[in-house]
């Protein structure tokens, strides 16, 4: 007697090649859904503001302070601080 329709191995080989691909169709649909809840949640986040940058004026008068300070203390000599004092000031 023979049996009539597909055998039980043509039947267990696309019931698994089916299930092989579902899955893999299935984990390349997850992979895109995280990758753009990531992208989203990267999106909300707030920006922070740019921190202002000290005035120029206050980094010369800092530069210069201590310069002062240097040619008191004689580390700096009149020449020396002459020139770095025409530096800061762009002389």
């Amino acid at each position: 007697m023979r049996r009539r329709g597909p055998s039980l191995l043509r039947v267990a080989a696309v019931a698994g090649t089916a299930t092989a691909v579902s899955g893999h169709v299935s984990n390349k649909q997850e992979e895109k859904a995280e990758a753009k809840a990531a992208q989203q949640q990267a999106q909300a986040q707030p920006v922070a503001a740019p921190v202002a940058a000290a005035p120029a004026e206050d980094d010369q008068m800092a530069k210069l302070t201590e310069l002062g300070e240097l040619h008191a203390k004689g580390i700096l000599t009149d020449e020396e601080f002459s020139a770095a004092k025409a530096k800061v000031l762009g002389i």
